[in-house]
């Protein structure tokens, strides 16, 4: 979508409970409008008759919607009903920015953790296992499919047959522990 950044699309709601997106100048649904939030897409809806923000009334029809699509459910019940309770309740005004400070830590929190585990990767035996098995792979995949090697042509074919008297070491020794534990 070529939106620049900090542009909001101005969606507008009709009667009939069509969606019209402005910008693209399209009607639209509901999944929509959940996946341009995904795709982090800043946009407001309008009613078009009155041009009243009713974006906070689609966002909690979205979330309603994707609650009972019948996968996995975000929103515990218990957590629904604290927040019911909340409603009305003297600290109701102090509950958006609560929830709204949590997830902003958790996304952070996640987005860390996700560095975290690529950089860990580079450390783990294992990652390095998988990372010159596939790379044997490919290696092998490249005898047997001329010109896949990347583009690198021909490196020299004494490496390849290296590598490919590696792969059969390999698949030697994995037909071995098979047959043993096949007994």
């Amino acid at each position: 979508m070529a939106q620049a950044k900090g542009d909001t699309v101005i969606i507008k709601k009709y009667a009939n409970r069509r969606l019209y997106n402005t910008q693209s100048s399209s009607y639209i649904t509901l999944e929509h409008l959940a996946k341009m939030t995904r795709d982090g897409v800043d946009f407001k809806v309008l009613d078009a008759k009155t041009g009243a923000d009713i974006t906070h009334q689609i966002l909690t029809q979205i979330i309603m919607e994707e609650e009972s699509a019948g996968g996995e459910q975000m929103l515990p019940v218990n957590f629904l009903r604290q927040l019911i309770a909340m409603y009305g309740n003297s600290m109701q005004s102090l509950v958006p920015h609560y929830l709204e400070a949590s997830m902003d830590n958790f996304r952070s929190n996640q987005q860390k953790l996700r560095e975290a585990f690529e950089a860990s990767l580079g450390n783990n035996p294992l990652a390095k296992l998988a990372q010159r098995n596939l790379e044997m792979f490919k290696a092998a995949a490249s005898a047997f499919v001329p010109g896949l090697n990347d583009g690198k042509g021909s490196s020299g074919s004494a490496s390849k047959d290296d590598e490919i008297v590696q792969l059969r070491a390999q698949m030697a020794e994995m037909q071995k522990k098979l047959d043993e534990l096949s007994k």
